[in-house]
């Protein structure tokens, strides 16, 4: 299952993110959308866990935490 992180701190790095989701199973892929032309963070990432079990918990248990000073809006990646 895809995750949808938004609301990320500009400051928030992969690493910091990855260990938040960890905690909910084994992340398959992690990406934090950037700028094309400054690189800097767009505030949202995507996150895809291993299980859809996983993902589900870690949607309920990191909507709404703080991460890097800014509340987590966290919910299942809507279909392209």
């Amino acid at each position: 299952m895809k995750i949808y992180v938004g609301n990320l701190s500009p400051e928030t790095t992969e690493v910091q993110l990855r260990e938040s989701f960890v905690k909910f199973g084994e992340v398959a892929s992690l990406s934090i959308v950037t700028d094309r032309e400054s690189g800097k963070s767009r505030g949202f990432a995507f996150v895809e866990m291993s299980s859809d079990e996983h993902a589900k918990a870690a949607i309920s248990s990191l909507h709404g935490q703080n991460l890097g000073g800014s509340v987590l809006k966290v919910n299942e990646a809507k279909k392209k």
